[in-house]
């Protein structure tokens, strides 16, 4: 449908908590094929719906490399079922233009969600992939939680923003995950790929 503009960080819809889809309206219809079209416009892995303005709970995601291997997934009303391990991401976020910083996240995740047809579908990632990690990153988007809340270091995180010309990490915010962390810090981690 169009391309849309990308709310940025310090905007206080990105820390709202996204309403429940009860229909899979022709509005709902377009607003995915909004997010596909600003998605791909952008080069991005996922994006959600309050990231253009739409404090609903939807997101897309797409971690195909080219054209030829293009796996569009669509979520909506989706809630995590089952969480696991411990991996280092390296992340961007659309929201915040060209700002990224290692952050924790779960290396197993199972998702259940509808697709744009309203069917319900379970999607399991694992071993720490893009997928896993780009899930858990725009599923954060519709409770109003930002990647840098789960940011492992702050005061590198603060300089990344603040050389981006971007506002600082709002401490409130931040989570404390302690045993993430150390699961992190004693086990072997992959080289990481980025998630925008």
């Amino acid at each position: 449908m169009s391309v849309k503009k990308i709310v940025k960080y310090g905007t206080p819809s990105l820390r709202e908590k996204s309403k429940e889809v009860h229909k899979i309206s022709k509005k709902i219809q377009i607003l995915v094929e909004d997010l596909y079209d600003t998605l791909y416009a952008l080069n991005g892995v996922g994006l959600a719906a309050p990231q253009i303005g739409e404090n609903l709970r939807v997101f897309v995601i797409d971690v195909g490399t080219d054209p030829k291997t293009m796996n569009p997934i669509t979520f909506i009303n989706p809630k995590i079922l089952k969480k696991e391990g411990a991996i280092n991401s390296y992340e961007g976020c659309l929201s915040f233009p060209d700002a990224y910083t290692n952050v924790r996240r779960y290396k197993y995740v199972k998702v259940k969600a509808l697709d744009i047809k309203g069917r319900p579908f379970i999607l399991e990632a694992k071993e720490g992939s893009l997928l896993a990690r780009a899930i858990q990153h725009e599923f954060d988007h519709l409770d109003g939680i930002l990647f840098i809340d789960h940011c492992r270091n702050r005061f590198e995180t603060d300089k990344v923003l603040s050389e981006k010309g971007l506002n600082p990490i709002e401490s409130d915010f931040l989570i404390d995950e302690k045993e993430l962390e150390e699961e992190i810090i004693n086990t072997p981690q992959e080289e990481d790929k980025k998630v925008d």
